[in-house]
């Protein structure tokens, strides 16, 4: 498969999910920036796609990538931040969001399992995010960090050189 025929216009995410459902495939939803792909990215990616049958990444536009992360960010604009990401084998889909918060996102692409970052909890994570997926009968999953592995970091060690 094409790398970007996993890309998916916002427009087209409804018609993408119904396809999914249809094929009775259990979707994996995740979200976030992605700026610097990374080995705690793809360990991440990889366990959230085997909690499930296909994989779709909500990716943050560059101006909530600006708004989260501050200035000098993202590093990659978000076409090359979804290409990348679209490349990898865990990745089914990939479809760019301008929200700073997924709510939106996560109503469009209905998961049957949201996964974030071991930073959160059920209690930290975003409450309208959380209720959006439970509402529509999803589950949440937590899955752990790689440690010391961060775009935060990466980008610090580069600055020293």
């Amino acid at each position: 498969m094409n790398f970007r025929d996993k890309l998916i216009a916002w427009d087209n995410l409804p018609a993408w999910r119904a396809a999914i459902r249809a094929q009775n495939r259990k979707l994996v939803v995740t979200n976030g920036c992605f700026d610097l792909l990374h080995l705690g990215h793809v360990t991440y990616l990889e366990a959230a796609r085997n909690l499930g049958d296909a994989l779709l990444i909500g990716l943050n536009s560059d101006a909530a990538v600006h708004e989260l992360k501050g200035p000098g960010r993202p590093v990659n604009s978000e076409a090359d931040r979804a290409a990348v990401l679209a490349a990898l084998e865990s990745v089914d889909g990939v479809c760019i969001f301008t929200d700073r918060a997924a709510a939106r996102f996560l109503a469009l692409a209905q998961p049957d399992i949201y996964v974030k970052g071991g930073d959160y909890t059920l209690d930290t994570l975003n409450q309208e995010e959380r209720q959006i997926v439970e509402k529509a009968g999803g589950q949440i999953a937590l899955i752990p960090f790689v440690p010391g592995k961060s775009t935060t970091g990466l980008l610090q060690k580069i600055s020293r050189l």
